[in-house]
């Protein structure tokens, strides 16, 4: 099995709200585990022949809210390398300018211009705010009432050789297997007192916290009125709009 990395250097911008710890006391109380990507059916995307690892964990995102607050949308690789070349210049078709994606430009694109899903509508993105990857309760946060996080990582060589699925573990890697080999997007979609569940490259995986805080180097909590909601105007929490757009703030 191929696996491509491809998210590139974090962009930093100081308008970008924040998921603010300061909020925390209004804010419901975090549950102590939560997991919403049982039973989604993550697919690979394209990201093992090509770099578009931020639009497969944009898919997951999709699959995994839809699945738990409407019904199931499950974008086919096609669309999401069209979404990965519609931000980045990518051409699917040839292969080339297969350069990787910053995840800012991604986001922005995503809430202005919004990315081809199944349907005859486009899927926007209502916001984000950025959340500090060592910032644990407000990673919880973001899964548990938002219904993901889109982190950034840089993976060690060892987790390259590792199979679907396998637990990313920092700690069981030799010291020859955990020099950085690039950065990649992942999903992280569930959580529990020992780590965090996230989608890469089609399988659900784990990793320990102290794993997590030591190879990502960006995270961002989304909201998707459009993907999260029911009819009804509720999150599968029960929450209404307002609510959680509280849960991102200007810093």
């Amino acid at each position: 099995m191929t696996y491509r990395l491809g998210k590139r250097a974090p962009k930093h911008d100081p308008r970008t709200y924040k998921l603010a710890p300061a909020l925390a006391t209004a804010l419901p109380v975090i549950p102590y585990s939560c997991d919403w990507s049982a039973g989604v059916p993550y697919q690979m995307w394209g990201n093992d022949r090509f770099g578009c690892c931020a639009f497969a964990a944009q898919a997951a995102h999709v699959a995994t809210w839809t699945k738990a607050a409407q019904g199931l949308v499950l974008l086919s690789t096609d669309q999401v390398l069209e979404n990965y070349g519609a931000v980045t210049g990518f051409d699917p078709a040839t292969g080339t300018n297969d350069d990787g994606t910053i995840l800012l430009d991604q986001l922005n694109d995503w809430r202005k211009n919004g990315f081809v899903r199944p349907g005859q509508t486009r899927d926007y993105l209502t916001g984000y705010g950025i959340i500090q990857p060592t910032d644990e309760q407000s990673i919880k946060r973001g899964i548990a009432f938002l219904g993901g996080v889109l982190a950034g990582v840089q993976v060690p060589g060892g987790f390259l050789s590792l199979g679907l699925g396998e637990t990313w573990d920092l700690d069981k890697l030799a010291e020859a297997d955990k020099s950085p080999k690039g950065g990649h997007a992942i999903a992280l979609t569930g959580y529990n007192p020992d780590g965090v569940f996230f989608n890469t490259w089609g399988a659900r995986t784990f990793m320990p916290w102290s794993t997590f805080e030591a190879i990502a180097d960006e995270a961002y909590g989304l909201l998707s009125r459009q993907n999260w909601l029911g009819i009804r105007g509720f999150s599968p929490n029960g929450e209404e709009f307002d609510s959680l757009l509280a849960e991102v703030r200007a810093a």
